[in-house]
């Protein structure tokens, strides 16, 4: 198995980007090193985490959660609902901005409400109640629905690929089409002149920005900017990365490989903190459209082929800080269960001997199988090549392919097999926060509707994404427990994703930084340097 440490060489570029002399130099510029290149910036056109993130510097959003994941208002003033919950009026915070000067209005938000609902998870659940979304004003909007729709709020305010505002004429652009001009109300603006894609992107502080006054909590709350940039240096060498920090040549790092955490916790400088308390999950995610993963008795060969423990002991090094878990929506939450977890697959350890059982019965005929291998993600490169090991030793004739991440996630919607396009794929990894994984509605990897508009995957199971859709009108905890225990009877059935266990890690950030907010992402207000 390939080791994490050293996986990519020091490349020349990455030792200037942290020299990188420009406006921001002279400022108090907070440097961050994200885990991933910035290679997309439509945060409503992509998944990627690296994306999010900007996104969240760029622009504002209408809900959001604090650490309590209770929903509050952000651009929203105030909303209504009528007595039958029918109708749901929304206005607008005074004096709110893009960063051109114009201000946002109601019709910008219903068009970005569209372009979002085309590719959202969420947002296609929540479409499906709706009547009408119109603006009734310039500051505010209406949402008529053909039904009751409790978790509105946690709709709009969604974390998970949130519904980010555009100015109206950016959002009418086809949402398969990436928009690239990147005029948010953010509390950052960003301009092309500042990004040098694979080096580094500078945000500056968006001086027209309307902080709210509430104090900031969690991903909600007043977003007060209290440095004038911040620079994002990105490092391919993970090692190099931590160096960065250590030294005080970077200020913070989020993804930090497990080997490598010793370093920090030793260096007084540093502060290292566990940011997510639910933490994350694992999964392997198989192209359910093509062959052999279009059979989900190959699907199902997967889940005697892999040991969670080997997985889990690559996400993180300390045993406290990682849980063997086969519930779908996480253990430790409301909705953990055992349902249709059969011990036979789920006891610790690989059974390459049933899994090759499974793929002769399915007619498998060793066709090569692309694991697509992010060698810029140490981790998730790591995962790969256990992956690859054991998919070997159950049968499958495997095919890894090297790539930095950017790559993977531009071949990731690519839906034919690679026998047909060079760019297909069959296997990738990732992991989620819990607070989306733990969600049916959030859960991306969970929807298996059959018309080919879900995740990267596809997996189509009508009566799975039937179940699923019954947790829209569960109103009671015993309710949403009876769904969950149907829906995963189910989802071991037909294997829409393995997943490989659960786990927290930390962040590590200099300890100049005063005010860091305790959220799922590392967010750049309310810090002080």
């Amino acid at each position: 198995m390939k080791t994490i440490r050293g996986l990519i060489p020091l490349a020349a570029a990455a030792v200037a980007a942290l020299a990188l002399a420009g406006p921001a130099a002279a400022q108090k510029t907070i440097k961050y090193i994200p885990d991933a290149d910035l290679k997309v910036l439509d945060p409503l056109f992509t998944t990627i985490g690296t994306t999010q993130t900007h996104g969240y510097m760029v622009y504002d959003v209408l809900y959001a959660p604090d650490s309590k994941w209770v929903y509050k208002p952000q651009m929203v003033d105030s909303h209504q609902v009528s007595a039958d919950g029918l109708t749901w009026t929304f206005k607008l915070r005074p004096g709110i901005t893009f960063h051109d000067g114009s201000p946002v209005q109601a019709k910008d938000v219903v068009a970005s409400m569209s372009r979002w609902a085309a590719k959202n998870t969420l947002g296609r659940t929540m479409i499906t109640r709706i009547a009408e979304t119109k603006a009734t004003g310039a500051d505010t909007f209406e949402i008529k629905l053909k039904s009751p729709f409790a978790p509105m709020l946690a709709v709009l305010g969604t974390s998970a690929n949130p519904l980010f505002i555009m100015r109206e004429q950016e959002a009418r652009i086809d949402p398969n089409t990436a928009v690239t001009t990147m005029i948010g109300s953010g509390p950052f603006t960003f301009a092309a002149k500042d990004w040098n894609p694979g080096h580094n992107v500078i945000y500056r502080k968006f001086a027209g920005y309307k902080p709210r006054a509430e104090a900031a909590d969690g991903a909600a709350g007043g977003k007060v900017v209290k440095v004038d940039a911040v620079e994002w240096v990105y490092i391919p060498d993970a090692n190099t990365r931590v160096q960065a920090v250590m030294k005080g040549e970077a200020d913070a790092i989020e993804v930090i490989p497990p080997d490598l955490l010793p370093m920090l916790k030793a260096n007084p400088m540093v502060e290292l903190r566990v940011m997510d308390k639910i933490g994350n999950q694992t999964m392997m995610r198989p192209n359910s459209l093509v062959p052999p993963f279009n059979n989900p008795k190959v699907r199902q060969a997967l889940l005697y082929a892999v040991d969670q423990d080997q997985y889990l002991q690559v996400m993180q090094s300390d045993s406290s800080m990682r849980t063997l878990c086969w519930a779908v929506f996480m253990c430790g939450t409301p909705l953990e269960s055992k349902a249709g977890v059969n011990n036979d697959w789920a006891a610790p350890g690989a059974k390459p001997a049933k899994a090759k059982a499974l793929l002769q019965e399915a007619g498998y005929k060793n066709e090569p199988i692309v694991l697509m291998d992010p060698s810029d993600q140490p981790v998730i490169s790591a995962l790969t090549q256990i992956s690859a090991q054991l998919m070997k030793q159950a049968g499958f004739n495997v095919e890894v392919q090297t790539m930095d991440w950017a790559t993977l996630v531009s071949r990731r919607p690519i839906k034919e097999a690679p026998s047909v396009n060079k760019g297909g794929w069959h296997v990738f990894h990732t992991w989620g926060t819990g607070p989306f994984m733990s969600d049916p509605l959030m859960n991306s990897g969970a929807q298996t509707p059959c018309d080919g508009s879900n995740w990267f995957g596809w997996p189509c199971d009508q009566t799975l994404e039937n179940i699923r859709l019954e947790y829209l009108n569960a109103d009671t905890d015993a309710k949403r427990l009876n769904v969950v225990e149907r829906y995963q009877n189910r989802f071991y059935e037909t294997v829409p994703y393995v997943p490989l266990g659960q786990f927290v890690g930390p962040v590590a950030y200099r300890k100049e930084l005063k005010g860091v907010i305790p959220d799922i992402r590392l967010s750049m207000w309310n810090i002080e340097k």
